[in-house]
């Protein structure tokens, strides 16, 4: 198979199952299909992208080895498009209390606000930001008032749900956090 050939057609949903199904667990493949997602084919590097984004939780590890790479390329990415999956799949990560990388969660919490960002941009940036502050009360004090703020603009749906889903998320850890110091 001639995965670049392939990857810059068009393609659909079937053959992007195909193509996970050739990849995930081979990590030669999926080397292989990270590499195209720095062609200069446009559509080369955004269905890379997007075969990656459906890539199943086993392949999570190797995913989590590409975070640098995939926060770098996210920082100068200008396609919206591929801004959107790249942050799809970092939402994904877990990220630790001492590996936050703030140059990550500073482009997240600008994103949240900028109406210039598509929806989806913006609320991939509101659900990475929570899982990176959620470690530190200063951090979620930070993230609440861009919420706050978010809250007075008009909202897709979309941006609604993550703005509810976050605000639950948090208030349910400020819950824990007082039920711990209690305890």
């Amino acid at each position: 198979m001639n995965i670049e050939e392939l990857l810059s057609q068009r393609i659909n949903m079937p053959q992007i199952k195909g193509l996970v199904s050739w990849a995930s667990g081979d990590r030669e493949k999926l080397c292989q299909l990270w590499s195209l997602v720095g062609c200069d084919d446009r559509r080369t590097s955004v269905n890379s992208l997007w075969v990656m984004t459906h890539l199943p939780a086993s392949d999570k590890e190797w995913l989590s080895t590409l975070r640098g790479s995939m926060i770098d390329m996210l920082l100068v990415e200008t396609d919206p498009g591929k801004k959107r999956m790249l942050l799809q799949l970092l939402r994904e990560q877990e990220f630790e209390a001492d590996d936050i990388p703030t140059d990550f969660l500073d482009f997240c919490m600008r994103k949240i606000n900028s109406e210039c960002e598509p929806y989806a941009v913006r609320c991939f940036s509101i659900y990475a930001a929570f899982k990176m502050c959620r470690h530190y009360p200063e951090l979620i004090a930070e993230l609440e008032s861009h919420l706050e703020m978010l809250s007075f603009q008009a909202l897709s749906p979309g941006l609604r749900s993550a703005l509810r889903q976050t605000r639950e998320n948090i208030r349910k850890l400020k819950q824990s956090a007082h039920k711990c110091r209690i305890s």
